[in-house]
C-alpha cells in the first residue's frame, strides 16, 4: 500500500477541519475568504460630535436613559482572510425610544438622558462591545443601529444592523434592497439575557 507523504495527510487534515465549520462561516473558510458585511448608507443623522462615554449610549454625562430595552452588542471586527483589526474603531449611532437622534437635522427632540451615539476601540483580539437600548423604529424606518469602521484616518465601512424578526423589516426600504445573503449577515436577533438583551454583530471588512 502506498503510504501518503506527510505533507499530504497535514493538507487532508486541515481540509476536513474545514468541513467541520457550520454553515456560511465553513464555506468561506474552504475557500480561503470570509464574506465581507455589505455597506448601507450613513444616513442624514451621523453625529456632529462624538464627545461622550466611549462604550455607553445610555450615559449622558451625569444622566442615565431608563427607557426602551436595555441591551449589549458584541462582536469581532476582522478582514476577510479572519485577522483581527486590532486598533480600529466602530462608531455607533440610532435613535432614542421615541425615534429622535442627537442632531440638528431631526426636527424632534432626542431625551437629554440619551447619549446615542459612540466610539468604541477594538481590542487585539478584534472584540468590541457597547450598552444601549434594543433599536426602535422611526418614521419610515424599521429598528436599526448605524455603524462605521475606521482604522486611523481610512473609513473601512459603513452599514445597518438590524433586529431578527422585526415586523418592520419587510417594510424597509434599504431593508428590502438587501439580497437575501446580505440580510443575514446583517439582521441579527436580540436574545434575552441577564440584563436586557444581546446581540452578536461580527462584522468584516474589505481592506
Amino acid at each position: 500500500m502506498r503510504q501518503q507523504q506527510p505533507g499530504r495527510r497535514r493538507l487532508l487534515a486541515a481540509s476536513a477541519a474545514v468541513l467541520t465549520v457550520p454553515g456560511v462561516l465553513g464555506r468561506a473558510l474552504a475557500k480561503g475568504r470570509l464574506r465581507p458585511t455589505p455597506a448601507q448608507e450613513e444616513g442624514p443623522f451621523y453625529p456632529v460630535d462624538f464627545s461622550g462615554d466611549d462604550d455607553d449610549l445610555l450615559t449622558h454625562g451625569v444622566l442615565h436613559y431608563g427607557k426602551g430595552q436595555p441591551a449589549w452588542v458584541s462582536g469581532t471586527v476582522t478582514d476577510t482572510g479572519g485577522a483581527p483589526l486590532a486598533g480600529a474603531t466602530v462608531e455607533v449611532w440610532q435613535c432614542d425610544a421615541q425615534g429622535h437622534y442627537h442632531h440638528p437635522r431631526d426636527r424632534g427632540e432626542a431625551d437629554a438622558a440619551f447619549q446615542g451615539f459612540a466610539r468604541i476601540s477594538v481590542g487585539s483580539s478584534g472584540q468590541y462591545r457597547f450598552h444601549t437600548i434594543r433599536p426602535a423604529p422611526y418614521t419610515g424606518r424599521t429598528p436599526h443601529i448605524h455603524f462605521k469602521v475606521k482604522l486611523g484616518a481610512r473609513e473601512l465601512l459603513t452599514t445597518q444592523l438590524y433586529v431578527d424578526g422585526d415586523p418592520g423589516n419587510a417594510r424597509d426600504f434599504i431593508w428590502r434592497a438587501l439580497s437575501e445573503e446580505d440580510r443575514a449577515q446583517v439582521t441579527r436577533p436580540f436574545q434575552p439575557g441577564p440584563d436586557g438583551v444581546a446581540a452578536q454583530f461580527p462584522i468584516v471588512v474589505e481592506l
